[in-house]
């Protein structure tokens, strides 16, 4: 058993073969297409992920950094569900998975 950490407030008890761990590993690589996933797994509450809307919002804004479209619009649909805190913060923790210098912005 593996414990990847995802924020600082959400950890997930993974195998290494779990969808989570290989999009996670995948978009630490810089994958806007994991990023996407994992945005994807915390909106809908699904592959393990709970329903997390500022992970969601914060992985869906590091795959349209990346240039993938599709998580734009994403972000934008659940942007409508949340608070302004909740979307500053959800970007606060892109801004710091950046910095941390996992993921290169395009």
């Amino acid at each position: 058993m593996n414990i990847i950490t995802i924020s600082a407030k959400t950890a997930q008890t993974t195998s290494p073969e779990s969808p989570l761990a290989a999009w996670l590993a995948a978009a630490s690589e810089g994958e806007a297409g994991a990023c996407f996933d994992l945005g994807v797994a915390f909106s809908t509450g699904s592959n393990g992920a709970p329903c997390d809307l500022i992970e969601a919002h914060k992985w869906f804004n590091l795959a349209a950094a990346r240039g993938h479209e599709e998580a734009a619009y994403c972000r934008a649909d659940i942007s409508d569900e949340m608070t302004a805190r909740e979307i500053a913060e959800a970007q606060r923790r892109a801004r710091q998975w950046l910095a941390e210098g996992r993921l290169r912005a395009a």
